[in-house]
């Protein structure tokens, strides 16, 4: 009998999850050992949405009509997503032609290479960055070009430093602002000078702003789509996943140049039928409703920040406190590895991050630290940090 070998694709081959596999088997071996593990490394929202997005989505449930494929986006939901960004940003998109509903960013971003690229295509992707930000590129065929983002230059990537020849070859540009893991911000000026370049190279932008409402101590991101000439060279993702607290829903868009966003769309049409129809409607109460809640939820972020932060700065581990996302990217002592680190620190304390390496190359020497606890275990876990005799 044929026996089947070499199952794993060569994209696949050029992956590695080994850090987060790691991670996880480190996980369970502590509960296996009787600790209460607190996690502070996947970034999954630990609170409800909102009683009137609920409600919603009860109701659309209850609706027999909603049961079959969805085959598109509802021209409400399209619209309710238009509506949100221009009177959160002032951005004015059609509808029906300039957005796209897709499951959670996360499967957006790992689309859009196939929609708008070819086999070896040249894309420039964030390091350190979100693991979508190299895997959806590399399971389409492309190769990659990192963009180094360091301390000293406040992670932004020096776009002036990237080579002309590559920026002629360059297809796509992937950027995150608020960012993770580093939970850096840009501003105007940044996204102004990324337009120019698009603009002179005919680079197609793709900006993540799935962080763009935890920000903190009133600080307000900016969508990278305000700049002029931006709606001509390119297109943002947002989500519902982490602003409303439906992770699990799998809802999120895209918006921005319609010809872009009609090849993802086109893309989407032959990998699924759409998003849940209830799931739409919940998304449209959250996008039409009330705001308070989300107000809210960036508050109790800022708090549980301000609690780690200040502790951990407290016990001698220096680690800044971040304007935005449910993320701190905590550079570690000399001489410690991250994977070592995050490993120690788990064994020791039954608390779990996520090594900074697993981000990029240049994510070594940092740990990326989730807020998705609340301010007793938040505080539970700089208490068990303090005792760990990791920081004598």
């Amino acid at each position: 009998m044929a026996t089947l070998t070499g199952c794993r694709s060569r994209g696949l081959q050029r992956l590695s999850s080994s850090v987060f596999s790691d991670m996880e088997r480190a996980r369970r071996a502590a509960v296996a050992r009787g600790q209460q593990v607190i996690n502070l490394s996947v970034g999954s929202p630990d609170l409800p949405p909102a009683p009137h997005i609920v409600e919603r989505l009860h109701e659309a449930l209850d609706n027999p009509g909603n049961y079959g494929y969805p085959m598109a986006d509802l021209p409400e939901f399209r619209e309710a997503v238009a509506g949100w960004y221009e009177r959160r940003f002032g951005v004015k998109v059609a509808s029906q032609e300039q957005v796209v509903g897709v499951m959670g960013s996360q499967d957006g971003l790992a689309h859009v290479c196939l929609a708008v690229c070819n086999p070896g295509d040249l894309v420039l992707v964030p390091d350190p960055g979100y693991p979508i930000y190299t895997a959806g590129p590399v399971l389409a065929g492309m190769e990659l070009y990192p963009l180094p983002l360091r301390a000293e230059n406040d992670f932004l990537p020096d776009l002036d430093a990237v080579p002309p020849q590559v920026w002629e070859r360059a297809r796509v540009l992937l950027l995150n602002y608020p960012s993770n893991p580093l939970s850096a911000t840009a501003d105007l000026a940044f996204f102004g000078r990324v337009v120019e370049l698009a603009e002179r190279h005919g680079v197609i932008v793709c900006h993540d702003a799935a962080y763009s409402e935890l920000a903190f101590d009133g600080y307000r991101p900016p969508s990278f789509l305000q700049v002029p000439g931006a709606l001509e060279v390119g297109i943002e993702f947002n989500s519902l996943s982490k602003t409303f607290n439906l992770a699990g829903c799998r809802v999120g868009y895209a918006l921005g140049n319609e010809r872009v966003i009609a090849a993802l769309a086109e893309v989407k049409s032959h990998l699924d039928y759409g998003i849940f129809r209830p799931i739409q409607e919940a998304a449209i109460a959250a996008l039409t409703g009330p705001q308070g809640p989300v107000v809210e939820l960036a508050r109790t972020y800022q708090r549980r920040r301000d609690a780690l932060v200040e502790g951990l700065n407290g016990l001698g581990w220096k680690v800044p406190a971040p304007r935005a996302t449910m993320f701190v990217w905590a550079p570690l002592p000399p001489g410690w590895k991250s994977y070592d680190f995050a490993l120690r620190l788990v064994e020791r304390t039954g608390v779990t991050v996520v090594p900074g390496v697993g981000f990029g190359e240049l994510g070594e020497g940092y740990v990326r630290i989730a807020l998705v606890q609340d301010l007793k275990l938040m505080r539970e876990a700089v208490r068990r940090v303090g005792a760990s005799g990791l920081f004598k």
